[in-house]
């Protein structure tokens, strides 16, 4: 299934919505993730009560590491950890799939990091 094809998503409750945890933080260092099957980076992140956690993150063709640190980014942090090769990721990052490759979700204000959205 491509990532950019519309699909039919069966509706969804308030309460259902409510149980991710979607919150904001700031990118505090990005790194390669040579050992990954697809190109990718290791970021780390600041979710303020929540405390920093790093993920892996295939989008690497719209963004340099230098493009992402400092930037506040939009992260669903209460997935189970997953193992990614030797890297243990703990959120995801969120973003928008396009021809081009993953646009980073951003803010266009800043808040406090661990700010929940709904």
């Amino acid at each position: 299934m491509s990532h950019a094809t519309p699909v039919d998503a069966a509706p969804i409750t308030w309460a259902d919505f409510e149980k991710v945890l979607l919150v904001a933080g700031t990118v505090l260092r990005v790194e390669a993730f040579p050992e990954a099957r697809r190109p990718a980076y290791k970021v780390w992140a600041d979710f303020g009560p929540y405390g920093e956690r790093k993920t892996s993150a295939q989008i690497t063709n719209l963004y340099a590491p230098e493009d992402l640190v400092g930037r506040q980014i939009v992260a669903v942090i209460n997935f189970p950890e997953k193992q990614i090769g030797p890297f243990k990721s703990q959120f995801l990052l969120t973003g928008a799939y396009t021809d081009e490759g993953v646009v980073v979700t951003t803010l266009e204000r800043t808040v406090p990091n661990g700010a929940r959205l709904g």
